[in-house]
């Protein structure tokens, strides 16, 4: 069996104008919830053994507020991938068939639309993921190219306005 988490990346902040949508950092809500989703990834047994992240500046400081949130104990392979800005379904098969040995869990941390339409279309289902949201998935294939031709079970959802309702104006 194969576990993927497809997350988007925590909220970030629009403060600055004219500032490249590349640049963008986490706000006060993202830096919060990127290492709580982390924590919940860990509770569940889902923390993953790869990643793939965007090199946006967003979604690498969501990763590392995440690996600060498990420690030096857990060891993940994570690599930065340029052609995960803004991507899709095919972007994420070409990481795979670039790393065919990836370990699962896997998780891909990208951003929306992309993301929201890949997981909708992985799970056959259609899927909103708001900031900070992680569909956790799971394929009963045995290697990535199959898997990713899906379909894939919906193993959780988690958003962090679902499982933490008394922060979600903040």
């Amino acid at each position: 069996m194969l576990r993927l988490i497809v997350m988007r990346h925590a909220k970030s902040s629009w403060k600055e104008q004219g500032q490249e949508d590349h640049e963008r950092p986490l706000n006060k809500r993202g830096r919060r919830d990127a290492p709580r989703i982390a924590e919940k990834l860990a509770e569940l047994g889902w923390t993953p053994a790869s990643a793939f992240v965007s090199d946006a500046v967003r979604t690498q400081e969501t990763w590392g507020l995440m690996q600060g949130a498990w420690g030096d104990d857990v060891e993940v392979d994570v690599e930065l991938r340029p052609d995960l800005y803004l991507a899709g379904l095919q972007e994420v098969k070409d990481v795979f068939d670039d790393h065919p040995d990836a370990t699962s869990p896997a998780l891909v941390l990208g951003h929306n639309p992309g993301w929201e339409a890949m997981a909708s279309e992985l799970s056959g289902r259609p899927l909103s993921m708001t900031t900070a949201n992680a569909v956790l998935l799971e394929s009963d294939a045995d290697e990535w190219t199959a898997a990713l031709a899906g379909p894939w079970k919906i193993a959780q959802v988690l958003r962090p306005r679902e499982l933490w309702p008394d922060d979600a104006d903040e």
